[in-house]
């Protein structure tokens, strides 16, 4: 039960209350002092947030021109342009021109496996949001590694081992092996067919059935056109235990 306690032996000041024996703290002004912070917190905090975006804003630079040789003068094409510490980029065009954005304070580097690579550093203290330079580069000379090219002993090794030697298929081959037609009678016996094709397979009975009907069907003993296909497919071994 909570009281009003203002005599006795260990009086308590005015405005405090007591549970028990036990002196309860004042939260009045506490809570008056949160809900302060947090008023002056929250009108001040659009303008905080909107200082931060244009503070935001005013450091994004667009930053273009064009790379060019350093003797001649000619633009230089796929050149990589990356910001450094950063996984983007991008590639000047054919003319050499190219178009990035970028931070105030970024380290840009310019690329290229046929030339000495650049960096540019993008001033802290430019005025505006752009940037434009125009890139030199100067030529670099690329050293690989030494082949030796040997000839054969004999033109005999020569001719043996270029015979033995195995030349792999082009698309143009493998095309023509797949539509050969062994390698079709070879996918028509082991390839299962589909629902499709065993309706149109059973829709087939159904016609020669019905076209027959009431009499004896034709006997291909007596065909010669099935005579000659029976021959062909001998001489090609369709008959040939294949185990």
């Amino acid at each position: 039960m909570l009281k009003k306690n203002t005599k006795g032996k260990g009086k308590h000041q005015a405005g405090q209350f007591v549970v028990g024996n036990r002196q309860l703290v004042p939260i009045f002004d506490t809570v008056k002092k949160f809900l302060l912070c947090t008023g002056i917190f929250l009108v001040f905090l659009p303008q905080f947030s909107r200082a931060q975006f244009e503070s935001s804003r005013d450091s994004v630079v667009q930053l273009f021109g064009i790379i060019m040789t350093a003797d001649s003068l000619v633009g230089i094409p796929a050149v990589s342009i990356m910001v450094k510490g950063q996984n983007r980029g991008t590639i000047s065009n054919n003319q050499g021109v190219f178009s990035i954005v970028v931070l105030k304070g970024d380290v840009v580097e310019f690329s290229h496996v046929s030339y000495q690579s650049k960096t540019v550093r993008i001033p802290q203290n430019l005025e505006g949001n752009q940037y434009s330079i125009v890139q030199l580069m100067v030529a670099d000379t690329v050293y690989l590694p030494a082949t030796i090219l040997k000839p054969r002993p004999t033109p005999e090794q020569f001719a043996r081992d270029f015979v033995r030697n195995q030349v792999p298929d082009d698309e143009y081959e493998i095309a023509r092996k797949n539509t050969s037609a062994a390698k079709r009678r070879i996918l028509m016996r082991t390839t299962p067919g589909d629902g499709g094709e065993a309706t149109k397979m059973q829709l087939n009975r159904i016609a020669t059935r019905a076209t027959y009907q009431g009499q004896a069907p034709p006997q291909n003993i007596f065909n010669p056109a099935a005579w000659a296909d029976f021959i062909q497919a001998w001489k090609r071994g369709d008959f040939k235990n294949k185990n």
